[in-house]
């Protein structure tokens, strides 16, 4: 992970542990989204091109990933 993005990766995992469904996301500055494709997939922006992207089930985010997808 690249060090200036550590606390912005910190704010945002801790908002998806919190959250109860994806929506939980849609934070001002977040940029929350969904994805193409199936499974469904979200993704906050952490800086430029770089997301934390994650899965759904129940309550849970799960598959969560920390990835430059541009």
């Amino acid at each position: 992970m690249r060090p200036d993005h550590v606390e912005r990766v910190r704010r945002r995992l801790d908002e998806l542990d919190i959250a109860k469904q994806p929506e939980d996301m849609n934070v001002p500055g977040f940029n929350f989204h969904k994805l193409r494709g199936k499974p469904q997939r979200y993704a906050v922006a952490v800086s430029g091109p770089w997301r934390i992207t994650f899965e759904w089930d129940g309550q849970d985010a799960v598959k969560v990933d920390y990835e430059q997808y541009h």
